[in-house]
């Protein structure tokens, strides 16, 4: 995006459109990936998914499934998202942002404070890594995904997208609501969306710890799916829940047992970790503590 902002102001400034040819090459969305991909000597074979704030979360759910069909043993995904002004300013026009802290699931919360980041995870096939002796951090075991098509910024506020994804997150991993120890909600403070997910997780479960770890770590974007996987990865090594900071009050309109402004400890196994976009892209993947047992093919390593 900073190359889009760098070319519309000299378009504006001077009309001089020389280096529009850098330009425009550096804009795509597949370019980082590849820049990437040409300094480390990488040759394999890349997707690019622009899925709005769930891009990340679905990087990782497909790159899931492709191991977990036998097409590839190993697959790197992740997400990564730059900010700019242009990004910021486009926020804050359609008065999601805040100046003030960021309080999902609040009943004060004003809205969403932007971050930057990237993160990556390598995926294998869960017997091959235990072959090759490579440690194995945690399994992914579940990913659902739907779209709600009810506008283009706002979700249904039924709560059916994000119901859906979950729903198909747990049918994936063969595993009932109950048995999902913690949640990490996409929760970005914005009345619309808190409210939406928040229906979502109070229909499926019955008071599961949920917290949103954007308070601290901005909202990404793009990364912040797979940004909050790997929170998801630390809680299940520590055994911990991440805090929901800046929570002061719960909103009336949702039943949520939110993980308030500290961490605590706790067992968990199972966790499930959530990414909304807008035009209602939503996704879910549910991640298992790695116990050394005899393997599942059909499972992925992280």
């Amino acid at each position: 995006m900073s190359y889009g902002q760098d070319y519309y102001r000299s378009l504006c400034r001077n009309g001089n459109l020389r280096r529009s040819p850098t330009w425009v090459a550096n804009y795509t969305a597949q370019k980082p990936v590849i820049d990437a991909q040409e300094a480390f000597g990488i040759s394999a074979p890349c997707q690019v998914i622009a899925n709005a704030c769930a891009s990340g979360t679905n990087a990782i759910g497909h790159a899931y499934e492709c191991v977990r069909s036998g097409r590839y043993q190993r697959v790197l995904t992740g997400g990564y998202d730059a900010l700019s002004e242009l990004v910021f300013v486009g926020f804050d026009s359609l008065q999601a942002s805040t100046a003030e802290k960021c309080r999902p699931f609040d009943r004060d919360r004003t809205g969403m404070v932007l971050g930057e980041g990237a993160a990556v995870l390598a995926l294998e096939n869960l017997d091959v890594a235990r072959e090759r002796g490579a440690p194995v951090l945690a399994e992914i075991i579940g990913y659902g995904i739907s779209t709600d098509n009810f506008h283009m910024t706002q979700p249904n506020p039924s709560g059916i997208g994000p119901r859906q994804a979950m729903q198909r997150a747990l049918q994936s991993a063969r595993l009932p609501a109950d048995k999902i120890d913690y949640i990490n909600a996409h929760g970005t403070a914005t009345l619309f969306n808190d409210a939406a997910e928040g229906k979502a997780i109070s229909e499926l479960f019955d008071h599961v710890p949920v917290s949103s770890t954007k308070g601290m770590m901005g909202h990404s974007l793009g990364a912040a799916g797979a940004i909050e996987a790997i929170i998801c990865l630390l809680a299940l090594q520590h055994q911990f829940l991440p805090p929901n900071i800046n929570f002061r009050a719960q909103d009336e309109g949702v039943d949520l047992n939110i993980v308030a402004n500290d961490a605590r400890p706790m067992g968990l196994r199972t966790v499930l970790s959530n990414s909304f976009g807008f035009g209602g892209t939503n996704a879910s993947i549910v991640i298992q503590k790695f116990h050394l047992r005899q393997g599942y093919g059909g499972q992925v390593g992280a």
